[in-house]
Order: C-alpha cells, then sequence, then structure tokens
C-alpha cells in the first residue's frame, strides 16, 4: 500500500509548483550511508546484513541497496505518506533504539538530504544521474607541524565535465592515526613526528593526502652529504626533510656478511672474509657486488625467490604435475636468472604460457592457480597475476567494490575476461599429461568477443586492464596476449614499481610500500620520489634486475650500520640505518650446515643439496616449516613468514638441526678440534666461520676464562659453538 502512497503524493504536485530535484540516490544518498558506517563491513554492510537490514558492502551494488530500502519488508523502512517518521531517518537521529547509535543529527545536511529523497518518492539509481570520473583531494601533500590542523576539501569531477564539492560525503581515514588524525569532516591533526596519509572515500574512488611531520629537533648538515649514487639522493634527502640523521658506515666485515646473505643466500666463508678484509682497494665493495651478482649460488637463491612469486608447488589435492613438474619449472627460472632474462620477457612468458609442462615449464603457474577450476575466469588466476606481476591485490574486488582502492566488481571481471580462454586438460599422471589450452567448451567462442558474465548484474564485461584503458583482445586470439602487452608496457608503473618495490624490500627489509604486495593509492610510499626514480631507472635498464641489485648493493643507504644513534632508533621505514632481520628459513637451513660442515637430508634429493635448492615447498622439514618456509599457496608475500616464534625458538636452542650437527663425529668441529691444539686460533676460527669476524677482545677474555676452568675441550667448544649458532648476530643479517 505505501509505493500506492508514493505515487498519490508524487501525482500531488500541481504543475504550478516548481519542485526541488530529487536528492540523486547514487550521487547522494549512497555516500551518506557509506560515510555514516551504514554499509561498512561491521553493519549491515556485512554478508548476512544486521538485525534483518543489508546493505551492499560500501555501496558496491546501489540497485540492490535501493530494492533493500524500499522494497524489502513492504517497504517499512521508509513512509512516503509521512517522510519524517521513516524508520530510516529515526534511527540515523537516534529517535528509536539503534544498535550504530545516533549518527548524525535532525538539522544536520545528512539528514535533510535523506528527507527530501524520501519526499521525492524514493527515486533509485537514475541512467542520467552523471557518472563519477574522478575523486581529488585538496591539499594532496603539506609539511606540518604536531599540532597543527589542516581542513581537506574533497571534489568529484564527473562525466558530464562537471564539478562538485563532495566533502560533506566523503568518507576520510587516516593510514596512521597516531602520526595524522582526520575527523569524520576531513579535518586532518598532526600528531607526531613522521608521515603519514589520509585517504578519502567517494562512492567508488579514492584519493590521498600526504602530511610530511619533521622532528623539532638539530641536525648535522654533514650527515647527509655523502652519497654514491641516485638512491642516496632521495633517502638522505628524505631523512634531510623529517630531521632523522643516519647512522655510521658498517663496516667490511658487517658489509661482506650482510651483501653475501641478502645476494646468494649463503655465508662468505673465512676466506673470503679474510681476504676482503685484507684488500686494500677503495672499490673493493663494487667488486665484491659484481662477483656476487655472477656467482651460481645468486641463481639458485633468486629461483627460490621468484618460485614464491609464481607460486611453484604440487597442488593440494588431486596433483596432477608433480614433483617433476615442479622441479622442471624451478629449472627454468633458475635458467633464466643465470642469463639475466629482462623481467618483462620473463613475465611476458609466463603469462602466455601454454602446452605441457614438459615442452613448456611455465604452464605450471597455470595448473597450480587454474587448478581443478579448470577455467581460468573462473579461477585464483586473475588474482594471482595482479598480485605477483602488478603488486596489486584485487581479490575482493571478485565479490564487492574494493574497499580501499577504485577496483570495482567491474573492473574486476573485464580483468578476468582475458582469462577466458584459457582451460586446463587435466589428466593423471598416469593418463598423460595435463595441458593449458586456448580454449573453451562453447563451440562458437571464436565468433564471440573475448568476455565474462558479471554475476551480480548479468552484463557481459569485455576484456578491458584495471586501469580502465581500451586494450581489446581480437576474438580468435588469446587474450593473454593482449594482456602481457599491456601488463609489460613501459607506461604500466604498477609492473615496474611491483619488481622494484620487492627487490628493494628484499635488500633492505622493508619495502617502500607495506605490505609488498599492496600497490594502491591510498597506501602511498614512503619515499615517492625514490619510488618514482627507481621505477624509472629499472624501465630505463630494460627491466634489468642483476643492474636493480647493483645500484642498491653500491648505495651508501644500503651500506649503513645497522647499529642506531640519537634521534634514529625509532625509525622503522625510512632507512636511517640498515634494519636488522632474521634469516630466511633456507637460508639459515643452508647458514647452519655450512658452518657445521654437517649436510642436510631431503627426500628425493641428492646429499649435498642446499635449502635454497629445493624447489617444492612440501619437501618435508620441520625446520624449515617452523621457521616460516612459503607454502606458496597464494601470492601474496606474506606466506612467507620472518617472525620469532616459540617453537623456533625452542628448536633452535634443543633441536636436532642445531644440536646434532654441533655434536656431529664428522661436523667441522669434531675435525678441527682433532686438526688444531691452539685453543686462540680454534676460537679464531668458530668466530669467523659463525660470525664472518675475529672475536673482540673482552669476548676472547671471557672465553678463555672459561675455558680455564674447563676440563673437556671437546664439550667446551661444542657449548661455544653452540651459543655462537643461537646468538642473534648469527641468526640475523646486520
Amino acid at each position: 500500500m505505501r509505493w500506492f502512497a508514493v505515487a498519490f503524493v508524487v501525482g500531488a504536485v500541481t504543475p504550478s509548483v516548481r519542485a526541488e530535484p530529487a536528492p540523486s540516490f547514487l550521487n547522494e544518498v549512497v555516500p551518506i550511508l557509506t560515510r555514516s558506517g551504514c554499509n561498512q563491513g561491521g553493519c549491515h554492510g556485512k554478508g548476512n546484513g544486521q538485525n534483518g537490514f543489508r546493505l551492499s558492502l560500501r555501496g558496491y551494488a546501489p540497485e540492490q541497496d535501493h530494492r533493500y530500502l524500499t522494497r524489502e519488508f513492504d517497504g517499512r523502512r521508509i513512509d512516503p505518506a509521512k517522510p519524517e517518521a521513516s524508520l530510516l531517518l529515526q534511527k540515523a537521529v537516534g529517535a528509536v533504539p539503534h544498535e550504530g547509535g545516533r549518527l548524525f543529527g535532525v538539522g544536520s545536511r545528512e539528514y535533510a538530504t535523506l528527507l527530501a529523497w524520501v519526499k521525492a518518492g524514493a527515486p533509485g539509481p537514475n541512467k542520467s544521474d552523471p557518472a563519477l570520473s574522478r575523486l581529488s583531494i585538496t591539499p594532496n601533500s603539506k609539511v606540518v607541524k604536531p599540532g597543527d590542523t589542516t581542513p581537506l576539501v574533497a571534489t568529484a569531477t564527473f562525466a558530464d565535465g562537471s564539478k562538485k564539492d563532495v566533502t560533506w560525503l566523503t568518507k576520510f581515514d587516516a593510514n596512521d592515526a597516531g602520526t595524522v588524525s582526520v575527523s569524520p569532516t576531513g579535518e586532518a591533526k598532526a600528531v607526531r613526528a613522521g608521515s603519514a596519509a589520509v585517504r578519502a572515500m567517494f562512492q567508488t574512488d579514492v584519493a590521498v593526502a600526504v602530511f610530511t611531520i619533521p622532528h623539532d629537533r638539530p641536525v648535522d648538515d654533514t650527515r647527509f652529504k655523502a652519497r654514491n649514487n641516485l638512491v642516496d639522493d632521495h633517502v638522505f634527502a628524505r631523512l634531510r626533510e623529517l630531521r632523522i640523521e643516519p647512522s655510521d658506515d658498517c663496516t667490511d666485515a658487517e658489509y661482506v656478511r650482510r651483501a653475501f646473505l641478502d645476494s646468494c643466500g649463503l655465508l662468505p666463508t673465512p676466506a673470503e672474509v679474510t681476504a676482503f678484509l685484507a684488500d686494500r682497494d677503495p672499490k673493493k665493495r663494487e667488486k665484491l657486488v659484481d662477483s656476487l651478482l655472477s656467482r651460481p649460488e645468486f641463481s639458485d637463491y633468486w629461483a627460490l625467490q621468484l618460485g614464491d612469486i609464481f607460486q611453484n608447488r604440487k597442488e593440494r589435492d588431486h596433483d596432477v604435475r608433480g614433483v617433476k613438474g615442479v622441479r622442471s619449472f624451478h629449472l627454468w627460472l633458475r635458467e633464466q636468472v643465470a642469463a639475466n632474462r629482462p623481467w618483462d620477457e620473463l613475465a611476458r612468458d609466463v603469462l602466455t604460457a601454454s602446452g605441457g609442462v614438459t615442452s613448456n615449464p611455465a604452464v605450471g603457474y597455470f595448473i597450480v592457480t587454474v587448478g581443478e577450476q579448470r577455467h581460468g575466469e573462473k579461477s585464483e588466476a586473475p588474482e594471482s597475476v595482479a598480485q605477483a606481476l602488478l603488486g596489486t591485490r584485487i581479490g575482493c574486488a571478485r565479490c564487492h567494490n574494493h574497499p580501499l582502492e577504485r577496483f570495482t566488481q567491474d573492473d574486476f571481471y573485464h580483468f578476468a575476461a582475458y582469462f577466458s580462454r584459457v582451460s586446463l586438460d587435466r589428466r593423471e599422471a598416469r593418463w598423460g599429461l595435463t595441458t593449458l589450452l586456448i580454449s573453451h567448451p562453447d563451440q562458437n567462442q571464436n565468433k564471440n568477443p573475448v568476455g565474462v558474465t558479471q554475476p551480480r548484474t548479468g552484463q557481459f564485461m569485455k576484456a578491458r586492464p584495471l586501469d580502465r584503458t581500451a586494450a581489446d583482445a581480437a576474438p580468435t586470439d588469446d587474450p593473454r596476449q593482449a594482456l602481457a602487452k599491456w601488463v609489460t608496457d613501459a607506461k604500466n608503473e604498477a609492473f615496474a614499481g611491483a619488481m622494484v618495490n620487492r627487490v628493494w624490500r628484499h635488500y633492505l627489509g622493508v619495502g617502500l610500500v607495506e605490505p609488498v604486495d599492496d600497490l594502491r593509492a591510498t597506501n602511498p610510499p614512503t619515499n615517492p620520489l625514490l619510488w618514482a626514480a627507481l621505477k624509472a631507472e629499472f624501465v630505463a635498464k630494460k627491466y634489468d634486475l642483476r643492474a636493480l641489485m647493483r645500484l642498491i648493493l653500491t648505495s651508501r643507504a644500503y651500506q649503513l650500520s645497522a647499529a642506531t644513534r640519537a634521534g634514529n632508533a625509532t625509525d622503522d621505514r625510512y632507512y636511517s640505518h640498515y634494519y636488522a632481520r632474521r634469516l630466511p628459513a633456507e637460508v639459515l637451513l643452508d647458514a647452519i650446515t655450512d658452518v657445521t660442515g654437517v649436510p642436510e637430508r631431503f627426500d628425493g634429493y641428492p646429499l649435498g643439496t642446499r635449502a635454497v635448492q629445493v624447489p617444492d615447498p612440501g619437501t618435508a622439514s620441520d625446520f624449515l616449516r617452523m621457521f616460516g618456509r612459503s607454502d606458496r599457496v597464494t601470492a601474496c608475500a606474506c606466506e612467507r613468514s620472518g617472525d620469532v616464534t616459540l617453537p623456533a625458538v625452542l628448536h633452535i636452542l634443543g633441536g636436532s638441526t642445531t644440536v646434532g650437527k654441533v655434536q656431529n663425529a664428522s661436523g667441522w668441529l669434531a675435525r678441527s678440534l682433532a686438526a688444531e691444539k691452539d685453543d686462540a686460533k680454534l676460537l679464531d676460527a668458530v668466530f669467523l666461520r659463525t660470525l664472518g669476524r675475529l672475536p673482540a677482545a673482552d669476548e676472547r677474555g671471557v672465553i678463555s676464562a672459561h675455558r680455564a676452568g674447563a676440563a673437556d675441550r671437546a664439550a667446551f667448544y661444542q657449548d661455544v659453538f653452540w651459543a655462537l649458532l643461537n646468538s642473534k648476530e648469527f641468526l640475523f643479517n646486520r
């Protein structure tokens, strides 16, 4: 009956009265619900809604929201005959019990807009409403002092060219409220020194304002002057802007150990350490870098890194590739690293791989990501490709608009359409090879445009990149060819940025953007100028990974000490000192194996195989599991963990990996005890082998004093060896 009342009320307006245009459901009503929190995940935007009322998450489905508001439960949420009595308004102003509390007052602009909308007959989404083109925020960057407040203005630009101040309709939040806070009305307040971003969201778009708050203290300008390359230009300029003094340079002993571990995943031998320390060539660090980047261990280590990115593993269930397929893909990746294959070419080969795993090992990527779904557009392949190659997480847009980025559900299915011709002919090994085909059960596929159906709207989504530019795929082509061209295009900053960020994080410990594979407008880099310079350099050098690594390794920023100084101890994002971090699982196991001289056994691999050379993350190893080896189930870098956990601590303290290898009768220590009777020389050898340096005078004094009271020489040096293997200096790269 209420909808007849709506018709009556609307029809009762006499022609002589000029009615005000009804508020736009899409451009005003839904943004009010979003800004007020009504359609958030903790309220009515959750999957099943709340207290019998649901809305689409952050308004991604306005046509559904209109139905929920006006038709569900006989339209009880609005009252056209008496608009002020509408439950939608009564709950919002707290006139009736509302679990979400009072959202705004009767005299507010929000209330007036919703009331006018109900009075106008509660119209739904209108195709004549101008579509949003872009949201901008003013100012978008500013240097301020703690305590300063800055009012932000959000402006929407629409497809018809019109612009509108939508500050009152925009939802604001801060990515680090401890540094910069923001009020619901868009007033940003600097809380403490540092840098933080304020995010603004209106409809499907987002904008960011970045605030820099320098420390209020004097600094020594000479500490920022020594620079080796463009990395230092931007790192030290940023530190100077924030008034954070960098640490001193690291020692040669620290550098050689650090560079070996970061580049090749192994410790330098005592002979290599001794030779490097004795070298008087002022260019010896640059020469060391060149040597490391050409070693076979470098190829081993980076094949492991790429295996993480491309999820090289056996399938969890009903595996059709087996260990041989995993090994062949790993070997192929290693060959690409050894040949210094440009990153864009390597990525293109993986993205467009087809055929069987024997003839084309890179097909293994799609066997894992497409899996038992058999068809690419329905699988995790779209999410995996976006995260692996673009550093972009789009998975949530499969079901609803991205909560922190401008990607809509339509954007996801446009992107997924590039995989609509990918299918797997899955066969168990005994029946032949699983093959990736560019086909589809629909025999008329080549007569139709490339695309998929959006499940919520039923609309046909043609293949389109995430930046919404035109990149059509011809009906007779493999759509991935067009996708690969767009992904690896030099103009696509996300492609270069994703790998630059991964490499930077690998060597410096913290990405310019964190999480490392979550690049988005609302997650800006901590050093935008460095970010831009590294991306440009990577593209200019034709995506040469070794050139990028050499630039980082030879920078002064990489060569800073891990020891902090006054004013930079709390810095964990601007690179004022080297960030010490625990060795990755495989590297740590290899380090223990190398220094003890007792090889690790891996089922199915010859004795002497290093952990970084094992391609399959399913290979049994309690040590690797406890120390955070990636299972490669998803493309997320978070699958590899560097956390220090209680099981890992207990294992390193008393487990067979450490204790068993230290006490092994055939190990290095047992052989050295028999061959070297001079305690001072033996102690030097133990320190050089484990920590890459000689013992300091105080260390030597303490150990010698304990040695004098120890009757069992072998047991004593086993304890010393064990203690060094459990030290932070050994377990961490510093």
